[in-house]
């Protein structure tokens, strides 16, 4: 029988489709449907620190850096009527999901700031969590705020909030990082048990009837499986870690590919928002079909074995594949 079983942050699942952040934890019922459908955990919504800003009054440095020089900066953080949930029904949330579920839920924090806010790690973890993911979303809009300042800064919040929980911790990052071999590393060596890779940043469009700026919500493909496809491969081994793919997860292929590079769990939250609960039979039935057909007998046979490391060609992983892929460019005639 086919053993699709995994282990990530110390929390053994029955196997590696895991629901993501995303609007689907915030209803009990909707949450027990996917836990029904075969999802093996579920990840909060996130709660975000310009929330606790606002009920704790307080702006770490940061945040207001470059304030002066430009005016209206405060202005673009969230209004607190803009959110549906505060810090209190959150930790209600978790605290129901707890009760309502037999698969571990993940709690969720989006910061960026060391303060008094990180007490809120302590106390999504008293209201039952199994674990913690801390999503680094940040857009730094300042010249003079350099990035050894801003990866110092993060490493130090990490350090922070893993000294405030018991519970494992896994981070979630943007790729947009200079060197992320050696971030990531230092994430790790501040206390992160897993790595989620990689945050997806929903970028602003202008209307151009109503001069405005407009927010709209774009769901992932397939495609987007590439870029933390890739930096899994790579990093993998050479952190002691648990890594999560995420951004991209729509078929079983992209769950087998997310295990062959590396990682414990393929998180998925665009196909579940779009299809509902619907998808997840079908995905595991096709992903036990197709490792049957092809002799795996686990998951945990396959964790890493496309990987850099195990590759024929590592330099796939590369400059080299850039320079292959365009010199097998032929233009139309």
């Amino acid at each position: 029988m086919t053993d699709l079983t995994t282990t990530y942050l110390g929390l053994q699942l029955k196997n590696p489709l895991v629901a993501s952040a995303s609007p689907l934890s915030k209803r009990i019922d909707v949450a027990r449907r996917f836990e029904d459908s075969g999802v093996s955990a579920i990840v909060m919504y996130s709660l975000f620190e310009e929330q606790i800003i606002h009920e704790s009054l307080e702006l770490d440095h940061y945040l207001t850096r470059g304030t002066d020089s430009f005016a209206e900066a405060t202005s673009y953080l969230p209004d607190g009527g803009m959110y549906s949930v505060g810090p209190e029904k959150y930790l209600n949330q978790v605290a129901g999901l707890k009760k309502a579920l037999k698969i571990p839920v993940i709690g969720s924090l989006n910061g960026v700031s060391k303060g008094g806010w990180t007490r809120y790690a302590k106390q999504i973890e008293e209201a039952g969590a199994d674990a913690l993911e801390l999503n680094l979303y940040y857009v730094s809009t300042d010249p003079n705020l350099t990035a050894q300042e801003l990866e110092n800064a993060q490493v130090e919040l990490v350090e922070e909030v893993k000294s405030a929980i018991t519970i494992p911790l896994a981070v979630k990052l943007s790729p947009f990082i200079t060197s992320l071999p050696n971030f990531t590393k230092r994430i790790v060596e501040a206390g992160a048990d897993g790595l989620v890779l990689f945050n997806r940043f929903y970028q602003p469009d202008f209307d151009l009837d109503e001069l405005e700026i407009v927010h709209n919500l774009d769901l992932s493909t397939s495609a987007d499986l590439r870029l933390p496809l890739r930096w899994i491969s790579i990093l993998y081994g050479k952190l002691n870690v648990d890594f999560a793919l995420t951004s991209g997860v729509h078929t079983h292929k992209d769950v087998l590919k997310s295990m062959m590079a590396g990682a414990k769990v393929s998180m998925m939250a665009s196909h579940l928002l779009h299809n509902s609960e619907k998808v997840v039979p079908v995905i595991l039935r096709e992903l036990e079909d197709w490792m049957g057909e092809h002799e795996y007998e686990s998951i945990k046979q396959m964790q890493g074995s496309m990987s850099q490391k195990s590759v024929k060609e590592p330099a796939a992983f590369e400059r080299a594949n850039y320079m292959k892929v365009l010199s097998s460019y032929k233009e139309m005639v």
